[in-house]
């Protein structure tokens, strides 16, 4: 149901059940061996719908869902590839990092609290912690750590080598975090973080004690699941924040909740220069503040503060409102952006630098986040409702080497 201040709640808006395509309506007709360039076979977006998984037939070349806006983005795809639906047994999973000493794509799924990781060599997803912590955004820093998001506990943690745990924060002036939500690291050694409050419910977290604003009138039994962990994060959310934590350990509020209203993914630019961040919509407990569902950006000072805010791209695509999740950046600047959406228009939207839009890849659901990995960084992995997706470009991603 459609709530009365128009906008779709988050999962409602991530999880589309199909794309209707803009173009060749359905017929159901087994397609023809000489498809000529007026006529498009059968995608996802059609009725009977593209066929995932083992036993589905070969796809189609180029992937007719991988759908070319501008010619620019054509220099990016690699002709020959087509989406894969590499596994399926998620619930919503989310924060694909990739890990280039491990060879494998570490990603979340926020519901079962577990971690899963994608094994470059023989394709097999196993499990790599079970018990997370309702993890959300990973990401590896340049010394081959891993720095997870984890919402039931309200902290942002590193794994040392040794296979300790540090906690890179959990408060922020004396108050709990909310639900840390995507992760980015600079060179310098600065961990950036935004902190909104998508884990502020039973679902992906807990709730706040009664009286918070994920639980004004006390009726979440927030302390349940308590005693299988030991210990219970922040218990009364603050106003939104992204982060900047420095390699001494302070933590500093980049951004405020009255410049970037729930914050969610974040992503710098090839030369670090400048801070893309996504405001997204309403959340448990927001205390009535939207974002504007849009891709900003802003300038990276030397003192690591943020100036000349701008619109990258309000996110509105045939008419649409887009809702924008988590995003990477390639080598050539072009940002690669995960989006839920009405049925035909979800999936991942790439734009140039210049922030025009130049290409889609179509999904059967909204894309909660995405990363470039392998050993060449030349392949895309999305995370879109249960399952996890892949597909090789002719770019490569940025990221710690």
């Amino acid at each position: 149901m459609k709530p009365a201040n128009g906008h779709l709640p988050r999962r409602k808006l991530l999880q589309g059940l199909g794309c209707l395509s803009a173009g060749l309506a359905a017929t159901g007709a087994a397609p023809v061996a000489d498809v000529t360039e007026n006529v498009r076979p059968p995608d996802v977006t059609t009725n009977p719908p593209r066929q995932w998984g083992p036993g589905a037939p070969p796809s189609y070349t180029p992937d007719p869902d991988v759908v070319i806006i501008d010619r620019s983005f054509r220099d990016l795809l690699f002709s020959a590839a087509t989406i894969h639906r590499v596994w399926d047994q998620g619930t919503w999973l989310e924060g694909p990092a990739w890990s280039s000493e491990g060879r494998y794509l570490l990603f979340s799924d926020t519901v079962t609290s577990r971690q899963y990781r994608y094994l470059w060599e023989t394709g097999e997803v196993t499990v790599f912690r079970p018990e997370s912590y309702h993890s959300n955004g990973n990401t590896f820093d340049y010394q081959g750590r891993q720095i997870s998001c984890e919402h039931f506990l309200r902290r942002v943690i590193r794994w040392e080598h040794d296979g300790s745990v540090r906690v890179i924060a959990d408060h922020y002036e004396g108050r709990p975090l909310n639900s840390p939500n995507d992760v980015v690291v600079h060179p310098d050694g600065g961990i950036w973080f935004t902190d909104p409050g998508y884990g502020d419910g039973f679902t992906e977290g807990h709730a706040d004690e009664p009286g918070g604003e994920a639980n004004p009138d006390g009726k979440i039994r927030w302390r349940l699941g308590e005693e299988l962990i030991g210990e219970i994060g922040g218990n009364k959310r603050q106003a939104d924040h992204t982060f900047r934590v420095d390699p001494s350990g302070r933590i500093e509020a980049v951004l405020t909740q009255a410049q970037l209203p729930n914050p969610n993914g974040l992503c710098f630019s090839p030369d670090h220069k400048s801070l893309y961040a996504i405001s997204s919509g309403r959340q448990p407990g927001g205390n009535g503040h939207d974002g504007d569902q849009a891709i900003h950006v802003f300038d990276i000072q030397k003192d690591n503060t943020l100036a000349n805010p701008r619109l990258f791209t309000n996110m509105r695509f045939q008419g649409v409102q887009m809702g924008p999740d988590g995003m990477k950046a390639d080598i050539f600047g072009n940002l690669w952006c995960g989006a839920g959406g009405p049925l035909g228009l979800c999936g991942v939207f790439v734009f140039n630098p210049e922030g025009h839009l130049i290409g889609r890849i179509r999904l059967p659901h909204g894309v909660s986040n995405l990363t470039f990995g392998g050993p060449k960084r030349n392949w895309l992995f999305m995370c879109a409702g249960e399952s996890l997706y892949r597909l090789q470009v002719n770019t490569q991603g940025v990221a710690p080497a």
